[in-house]
């Protein structure tokens, strides 16, 4: 209830409510753009970036309810955009670096990562905000703007590509495709 309240006087032009909101959601808004540029400081771009979108345009949301599905969108878009920028590949040395677990378990993660970054843009963005985000369905049709049978029939065949490009790969001791 607390958070209806601060969205509803964000609209109305509290920026102070605001910031309070993208202080409230920043974690998920940083794990949503690494998932996307898989570098910690263009992550941090991009939820700058994300975050002053939303400060320049929170009074065109006509939903309080649809808050954090306007904001990720937005988030999606300045990673996109960062990403045709860039159009670079970030190097897998990199990325060994900044995953913090145990040998194994950081390459299985890396091997993900390469794969859903290997998807096409439906696909990753359906697999990234339900599995990793853990949005329901609705919500991800929202954030897409799409039917929900078309997110089904996303994930659907994003993880039949992944199957394919990670050939039964087990996480954590458990077979994840």
């Amino acid at each position: 209830m607390k958070e209806i309240k601060l969205i509803k006087k964000a609209i109305k032009g509290n920026k102070k409510c605001l910031e309070e909101l993208l202080v409230l959601h920043s974690d998920q808004l940083y794990r949503t753009a690494f998932l996307y540029v898989r570098n910690r400081e263009d992550a941090l771009d991009v939820v700058q970036e994300a975050s002053y979108k939303a400060f320049l345009s929170i009074n065109q949301l006509n939903n309080e309810n649809f808050f954090l599905t306007w904001l990720t969108r937005i988030l999606i878009n300045c990673c996109y955009d960062l990403l045709k920028r860039n159009k670079r590949e970030t190097p897998i040395e990199n990325m060994i670096e900044q995953v913090s677990v145990k040998r194994d378990k950081r390459v299985e993660s890396l091997d993900l990562l390469e794969a859903v970054n290997q998807l096409n843009e439906n696909y990753k963005t359906v697999i990234i905000l339900f599995y990793f985000q853990d949005l329901p369905i609705n919500k991800v049709a929202k954030v897409m703007n799409i039917p929900e049978n078309t997110v089904k029939t996303y994930l659907s065949r994003g993880k039949e590509r992944l199957k394919k490009l990670l050939g039964g790969m087990e996480y954590n001791g458990e077979k994840i495709i």
